[in-house]
């Protein structure tokens, strides 16, 4: 199998619409760890000086419905984190809302899903911590 070359990609960036950009952009600041360049109707999130989330002003934008509703989801992130609950709390005090629940996976992995203030869907991920067995060796 061969590859291609590709194109060389300086950057990549994810862009979402929204009637509300501040609303947006702050959202997607705060859960990356980011600043917000601001333009009247385009804003740029980066991190660490690198452009990663884009938000374009759309006024007449309508959250899609999900998971089977109309407008049907045209994009998602998946964020895998290391600590769930407090990955959850910082999107739901950041104005994140829950969508869907985590399974309650016993192994393995699990995921929850969100809706951003401008309601694109996005998921935190996670591996289930396992406990090990006890190695009580007591006689």
């Amino acid at each position: 199998m061969t590859q291609s070359a590709g194109i060389r990609i300086k950057h990549q960036v994810v862009a979402f619409d929204a009637a509300d950009l501040n609303a947006e952009s702050a959202f997607w600041a705060g859960v990356l760890g980011g600043a917000v360049d601001r333009d009247a109707d385009w804003h740029m999130v980066r991190i660490d000086g690198e452009p990663r989330v884009g938000v374009q002003l759309a006024p007449d934008h309508v959250a899609p419905d999900w998971p089977d509703g109309s407008p049907p989801q045209q994009i998602h992130l998946d964020l895998w984190v290391e600590d769930f609950a407090a990955a959850h709390e910082e999107v739901m005090r950041l104005g994140a809302r829950v969508l869907k629940p985590a399974a309650g996976n016993a192994t393995g992995d699990d995921y929850q899903v969100y809706a951003d203030p401008a309601g694109h869907p996005f998921c935190l991920c996670f591996l289930v911590r396992q406990e090990s067995p006890s190695s009580d060796r007591s006689g």
